[in-house]
């Protein structure tokens, strides 16, 4: 059963008198149309109208989908590819080669998990350095083979555990941020949950980046901004109000190209519907990216990038 947030109590309501109306022997189908009608108007009418924290809770409903649903429900032939040939294969990223609509493409994503089991065996999401070595690798492949690469972020940031630093995170991740700076292929990144820290730009350095409509992309978390400027993680939702960090906050800000729509009560209740969204927006756009000239998309992507800081 679909979590319901406080937000959503007058729905939960309707749900379980709809639950026990189904339930009865003799159906009340105008009873029941009735609430569908009231259920839906209410659904519009939240989702409409989301505050920054509301989406912060949206973007990590346990039931949201994540980076492997999308790669299960959008690509074909799909073929994973392990390890950075260095050191050793980081779960918290998947990635590898598969075809949507018949055109070929390498895939990269962040994958949190959906039990307790594969949380912890995606680390929750967060990459170690082997990771973004990995996410290097398949860029130079998709660079060799001339394929469009499609990457997936969904990500509170990058492990920030001492094995990590040990081993030269900060570095794997600036050396990723420069590869696809200078990738000599076609690139879109999908903000699809939590884009967070430098974490999720090691892999949403793209010709296109594009947002979940709520989904959430910052600098850092509401409750490490809390703890930092309040010592103290009750100020969350109000951190989550200064960040700027819904969707619409970073189209305005340049910082994303555009916004996928969610269905109403989230992609966390539609996944396939979801997906059929972003399967159509996906195919757009690499159709639009291999019309132009490699050297003309290389040099659009670095000045995108060096303009970010004086267009805000």
């Amino acid at each position: 059963m679909i979590k319901y947030f406080e937000f959503e109590n007058e729905i939960e309501k309707i749900e379980k008198i709809l639950d026990q109306l189904k339930n009865n022997k003799e159906l009340n189908f105008e009873k029941i149309n009735k609430l569908n009608i009231e259920k839906d108007k209410l659904y519009k009418n939240i989702y409409s109208n989301l505050d920054p924290w509301q989406k912060v809770q949206i973007s990590r409903h346990g039931e949201r989908p994540h980076t492997l649903d999308y790669i299960k429900n959008i690509f074909d032939d799909i073929i994973f590819l392990h390890g950075d040939k260095k050191y050793a294969d980081d779960s918290a990223i998947v990635g590898g080669l598969a075809k949507i609509e018949n055109k070929s493409i390498f895939f990269i994503g962040t994958e949190k998990g959906n039990t307790m089991e594969t949380r912890i065996k995606h680390n929750f999401g967060m990459a170690k350095p082997e990771g973004y070595r990995k996410v290097q690798r398949l860029l130079r492949l998709a660079e060799k083979f001339q394929l469009p690469l499609i990457s997936f972020v969904d990500t509170a940031g990058a492990f920030p555990g001492k094995d990590a630093e040990e081993r030269g995170q900060s570095e794997s991740i600036a050396s990723s941020i420069l590869n696809y700076l200078k990738s000599r292929t076609p690139t879109i990144s999908i903000i699809i949950g939590e884009g967070g820290s430098g974490g999720a730009i090691g892999i949403a350095t793209s010709d296109k980046v594009l947002m979940l409509e709520h989904s959430i992309y910052s600098v850092i978390s509401p409750e490490g901004c809390a703890s930092i400027l309040w010592r103290n993680t009750d100020f969350s939702q109000e951190a989550a109000n200064t960040l700027k960090l819904t969707s619409n906050d970073c189209k305005n800000f340049k910082i994303i190209d555009d916004i996928i729509p969610e269905p109403y009560g989230g992609a966390h209740r539609h996944p396939i519907k979801q997906a059929e969204i972003l399967k159509d927006k996906i195919v757009s756009l690499i159709n639009e990216l291999q019309q132009v000239s490699i050297n003309e998309l290389v040099k659009t992507r670095k000045e995108k990038y060096l303009n970010i800081t004086s267009d805000i």
